[in-house]
């Protein structure tokens, strides 16, 4: 009789159980720290985020699984390859941004966010957000969106005596609920017709379904289908994106927009690809129709944004987000009806590591302005080059590479990988759409850039750098100038390794 006693390999879990140790280890000192010192909790996170990336280099050598099978070590439910590092590196280098942007943040709202509750919140999310992408069976997989998620509900409404922040964490666990019982419908029926939960063999097993379940497996695509695209903000599901971002404490907005679609993009990628390829011809038109829709709705409410209206730089990144969503659902709708699947996937992966390197850049920026202009309105960055030359530059050039202009070239590089996806798979109506929607997107991006070369009205307003905040924006505009600098370091992430 076999053992049912098998080893774990921690070197392959320990980006993730990085992150929830050093999570366990900030609640229980703040019940020891005073309020004094409540600031050490942040730099204790941040180097726990940093240990957690670096754990990623040892494992670059070769794939690693663990938590397999018996007697089948090929069949597990966690492994780290090429995929499942290039996603880490994203959601833990994203969180790391994050936490800089957080630790000034919470010595400017002191008063109204609980330190310790607030880092050991963000870290076990994190922590879910690590896990996801290495999760190969439907059970870890939904398990690690959730411990990803539940936490966040919390970060958007911690803020103390705000009805907004309080009405977008409503608002925020409402749809994102609704998301998880469909998903888990959809599980069940597939489960129910493949009897089992390891995505490879899910991919065996439902190709050969009995005709009486073939119904059930069918249903139960399209409800999984249905909960992934919930996560991603894909349209109809992204009502609750704007007012979520501006409710919720700054740097949560920014790890929403980045970690959490993250995580979203990577389930519905080993949900699609590597469980149900057989499906193909209903999962590929759909995505298709979804990428059309989010992108041209979420650059459609870009534009609408008042320069003049309250939060209105946040509203214009949470639209521009959902409209990025649309760009990023593109080469995973094109996986359906591409020879080389994989290829499609990397052009994904190579989109996200450049949205989220520019993307909290401009949350990084728009954290700043948000010190000395509370309402935070696009408005508020006219003239920003007369006080803040620099800062006002680093903006310009996020904005750009978000437009896919140059100086921005990473921007440009990666929309025409996404481009060729399309092409490449025979979507031509599809690219025609990406194309209409990237010169919408000029509009506004390019509107935003011109104000911050204006002359400002009145004084113009000094801006004090901490060091945190000067930190985050110094990585993000060298990995942006980097990448732009040297774009092909992008097709580095063509091969994904899930094929």
């Amino acid at each position: 009789m076999s053992s049912l006693v098998q080893s774990v390999d921690w070197l392959a879990v320990a980006p993730p159980t990085i992150a929830a140790v050093v999570g366990l280890g900030v609640l229980v000192a703040d019940l020891f720290v005073d309020e004094r010192r409540k600031p050490l909790l942040g730099w204790l996170a941040v180097a726990g985020l940093a240990a957690a990336t670096l754990m990623l280099l040892p494992l670059l050598d070769a794939d690693r699984s663990t938590f397999c099978l018996v007697g089948d070590t090929s069949v597990c439910s966690y492994t780290a390859d090429r995929f499942t590092l290039v996603i880490q590196f994203l959601v833990l280098g994203g969180a790391l941004l994050t936490a800089l942007l957080s630790v000034t943040t919470l010595k400017d709202e002191r008063a109204r966010l609980p330190e310790g509750e607030y880092w050991f919140l963000f870290l076990a999310s994190a922590a879910g957000a690590a896990l996801l992408p290495a999760s190969r069976d439907l059970a870890t997989l939904v398990v690690a969106l959730e411990v990803a998620s539940l936490p966040a509900f919390a970060l958007v409404g911690l803020r103390h005596g705000d009805r907004k922040s309080s009405e977008a964490a409503l608002k925020f666990f409402l749809s994102s609920v609704t998301a998880t019982a469909v998903s888990l419908l959809g599980i069940s029926f597939v489960y129910a017709a493949t009897g089992t939960l390891h995505l490879t063999r899910v991919a065996e097993r439902i190709q050969t379904v009995d005709g009486q379940l073939h119904t059930l497996a069918q249903t139960g695509v399209v409800l999984t289908l249905v909960g992934f695209a919930f996560k991603t903000a894909a349209v109809p599901f992204h009502f609750w994106v704007p007012d979520t971002y501006v409710g919720a404490p700054l740097p949560v907005a920014a790890y929403l927009s980045v970690i959490g679609k993250a995580v979203g993009f990577s389930g519905l990628i080993l949900v699609t690809v590597v469980a149900l390829p057989s499906y193909a011809g209903v999962w590929g038109p759909a995505l298709a129709v979804l990428a059309a829709l989010t992108m041209t709705v979420g650059n459609v409410g870009a534009l609408r944004q008042q320069p003049a209206r309250a939060h209105s730089a946040v509203r214009l990144l949470a639209w521009s987000s959902v409209g990025q969503a649309g760009y990023l659902l593109v080469p995973i709708a094109a996986a359906a009806y591409s020879g080389d699947p994989e290829k499609s996937i990397g052009s994904t992966l190579a989109y996200a590591l450049m949205y989220a390197a520019v993307n909290l850049g401009a949350f990084a920026v728009a954290a700043l302005v948000g010190r000395t202009h509370r309402l935070n309105r696009v408005a508020d960055y006219r003239g920003l080059y007369a006080s803040s030359p620099l800062t006002a530059l680093l903006l310009g050039f996020f904005l750009l590479c978000l437009a896919g202009l140059p100086p921005g070239i990473i921007g440009l590089f990666a929309k025409v990988t996404v481009f060729a996806a399309a092409v490449d798979a025979g979507l031509g109506w599809l690219a025609v759409v990406m194309a209409v929607n990237v010169v919408i997107a000029l509009v506004y991006y390019l509107r935003w850039t011109a104000l911050l070369f204006r002359a400002p009205e009145g004084e113009p307003v000094r801006h004090r750098l901490p060091a945190p905040l000067t930190a985050a924006l110094a990585l993000t505009g060298v990995l942006g100038i980097a990448l732009s600098g040297a774009p092909q370091l992008v097709l580095r992430f063509t091969d994904t390794g899930l094929f």
